[in-house]
């Protein structure tokens, strides 16, 4: 794992309430990097390659252009962020956090901010 990718690893989880997070190649589903835990997260990367593959494919069918910014899926006790990257095509960040703890807005923008600044 590349030294940036260790330490956005480590910035993600100093997000109030973040669990778990990794960086996942969508286009195999593998995880190049991951923190922390919440949910078994080289499962995780797996199955979210699979949601913003389906995610994309139905944009397009839709004939809807632009990118997907984020993907939020809400538990009973969890938000799952999924950021695609925009630098780095084929790759999202993943974040896991307690919803008790998190600001969820707040958590975004971290993400965001981030992202952007992810090298690989």
């Amino acid at each position: 794992m590349s030294k940036n990718i260790e330490k956005t690893l480590a910035e993600l989880m100093e997000i109030n309430g973040s669990v778990g997070a990794c960086i996942v190649d969508y286009t195999s589903g593998m995880s190049l990097g991951s923190i922390g835990g919440g949910v078994d997260l080289d499962l995780a990367a797996a199955g979210n390659s699979e949601v913003v593959k389906a995610k994309m494919n139905t944009m397009s069918s839709l004939g809807i252009k632009g990118e997907i910014e984020d993907i939020l899926i809400t538990l009973e006790k969890q938000f799952h962020v999924i950021r695609p990257c925009a630098k780095h095509d084929g790759l999202f960040i993943y974040l896991v956090l307690d919803k008790a703890k998190a600001n969820l807005a707040l958590a975004r923008r971290n993400v965001l901010a981030l992202e952007s600044s992810l090298a690989v």
